[in-house]
């Protein structure tokens, strides 16, 4: 299967902002796993997706009210049972957050589920993003 990024965008208002007036970062990890959900989603049943692991969350700057955010995400690996993604949070283009997250494909009764998915890196981007994804899937 080709990785295909599905992007998603959000307004930071008042009600996402922290003490010091910036972009949460709970509101942030909330945003972070539904893009990645959306992600998962695109290529297998949404009802047998469940988040295992946020693999980081790293910021680069902060984020103000009013700013627009853009959240490209995409299945970068795919295990027997698990897909990881690599989720980023944009400004104007700039990456601002970024870092992955394990999903596991499940059962109607929550037990570990083949997905039979096969995720083909092609790009010189997403054959790093795999290769740090299966570094991930290691530990």
């Amino acid at each position: 299967m080709k990785i295909r990024a599905i992007i998603t965008h959000h307004l930071v208002k008042g009600e996402d902002l922290n003490h010091h007036g910036t972009l949460y970062a709970g509101r942030t990890a909330e945003w972070f796993v539904e893009a990645g959900f959306f992600a998962a989603a695109e290529i297998t049943n949404p009802e047998n997706i469940v988040c295992l692991k946020i693999h980081g969350m790293s910021f680069t700057r902060p984020v103000s009210k009013g700013t627009i955010v853009e959240i490209p995400s995409k299945i970068v690996f795919a295990g027997r049972t698990s897909l990881i993604a690599n989720i980023q949070v944009k400004v104007k283009g700039d990456t601002v957050v970024n870092g992955f997250i394990t999903f596991i494909h499940v059962d109607l009764h929550g037990k570990p589920l083949p997905h039979n998915i096969i995720i083909d890196a092609k790009t010189e981007e997403d054959i790093q993003l795999q290769k740090d994804a299966i570094a991930l899937s290691a530990n």
